[in-house]
């Protein structure tokens, strides 16, 4: 698993071909990946929102209960996995309209592969600071990108310009997803879990 996320940060399109030779069962084989790496944003934000803390101009730091974070925590872990599930369905159903032989859990594969800053760029959950903690996200996000474009042509076996408008509508389904999580978390901190600070 450490190869596979190494290779995904160092050079990916190697990376991405080794993954596109692999057979249904070797890409069943990856699943774990997706379920291990989104466990450490979860715990890096579960600690740092509950032992560190953040302050909003300079003042003192706040802090959630540790009863509160962990079922904030718990959904925030069952979103990232949930949101990889659905992109990987989403990349699965589409695959046929630009021209690819796939099943549903190639798509996931590609989905949770790509994922892979993100959810190491959630480390810096530890030390909550909102300026840093924006930049890294940003380019976490940038690289992401970077993966998707390159890897879908790839693993998918398309050409590259069949691969750009894929990965272009796996962009917009994911932006989709995004709203849908932004939507989801204000429903759920108003109607099951809000934050308790001390």
């Amino acid at each position: 698993m450490l190869s596979y996320m190494f290779g995904m940060l160092v050079h990916p399109r190697q990376q991405w071909q080794q993954i596109g030779s692999l057979s249904e069962k070797g890409l069943r084989r990856q699943i774990p990946y997706v379920i291990v790496l989104a466990l450490l944003p979860a715990m890096a934000w579960f600690y740092g929102t509950t032992q560190v803390g953040w302050s909003v101009g300079g003042g003192e730091p706040v802090r959630i209960t540790s009863q509160s974070a962990l079922s904030l925590v718990g959904a925030f872990y069952l979103a990232m996995v949930l949101g990889v599930i659905a992109i990987g369905y989403f990349i699965h159903w589409m695959a046929k309209t630009y021209g690819a032989e796939t099943y549903p859990m190639k798509g996931m594969v590609i989905a949770g592969f790509t994922a892979t800053p993100i959810f190491i760029a959630g480390l810096a959950g530890f030390y909550p600071v909102l300026w840093l903690d924006i930049l890294i996200a940003t380019l976490a996000v940038a690289y992401a990108v970077y993966l998707l474009y390159s890897g879908i042509p790839i693993v998918m076996g398309l050409s590259e310009e069949r691969g750009f408008l894929f990965a272009s509508a796996i962009v917009t389904v994911s932006l989709v997803m995004a709203v849908v999580v932004m939507v989801g978390t204000v429903l759920f901190w108003s109607f099951v879990s809000a934050p308790v600070f001390h």
